[in-house]
């Protein structure tokens, strides 16, 4: 077996979106394929490594640095990172990607209407009744990535299509090996750009 190729794996969008669910399932298909695999998570990090920190501006930042040295430390020594963050700034995700370097961005793509009608947390209640200052997508601004490497749209795709989005990107990116048996799961969205291409070809 090759040596792994360390890189992380920056998993940008709102609150509810659905970083860290799908952090959690792609972890575990690396897993299966015998890669060493850490797990950085908004809620994990705030407990330990960046407990003094509050949510300005300025210590959100600083959040996210801290995150980036922890990254690059990981990828540096051939481990796939998995980084679950809002991160809702271009100019500071630009910096963790050059600082890091095997940087593979991948946007959460979902509309606020539907994180707010998730709101697991109650996070989107309590800011919009004013509880909560500076909460991206209601009283701070999201900056969605303008050349992501991967865009799921996680309000209509399954986790398991997007899970697959992800892991043939990784297959095309050169950061991980191809399954001989693994099956091409698609979207209904390629599904239908396929079947439209074959008719224009006369296939069917």
């Amino acid at each position: 077996m090759a040596e792994q190729k360390g890189f992380t794996l920056w998993f940008t969008g709102l609150s509810g979106s659905g970083k860290t669910t799908l952090a959690k399932t792609v972890e575990q298909e690396l897993r299966k394929r015998g890669l060493k695999v850490e797990r950085l998570d908004g809620d994990i990090v705030r407990q330990g490594l960046t407990r003094d920190l509050s949510f300005s501006k300025e210590d959100r930042d600083k959040n996210i640095e801290r995150v980036t040295f922890v990254a690059k430390l990981l990828t540096r020594n051939g481990v796939a990172t998995l980084c679950s963050f809002i991160s809702p700034y271009r100019e500071v995700r630009a910096r963790s990607r050059a600082e890091i370097g095997n940087f593979i961005e991948v946007y959460c793509a979902c509309p606020l209407e539907t994180c707010i009608e998730r709101d697991v947390k109650g996070l989107y209640k309590k800011a919009l009744n004013g509880e909560i200052e500076n909460f991206t997508g209601v009283s701070d601004p999201y900056e969605p990535p303008e050349n992501p490497e991967i865009v799921v749209h996680t309000d209509r795709e399954t986790v398991e299509e997007s899970t697959a989005i992800i892991l043939r990107r990784l297959v095309e990116l050169g950061y991980l090996e191809p399954e001989a048996d693994e099956a091409v799961v698609y979207t209904a969205e390629e599904e239908a750009e396929i079947e439209e291409r074959l008719r224009g070809l006369g296939y069917m």
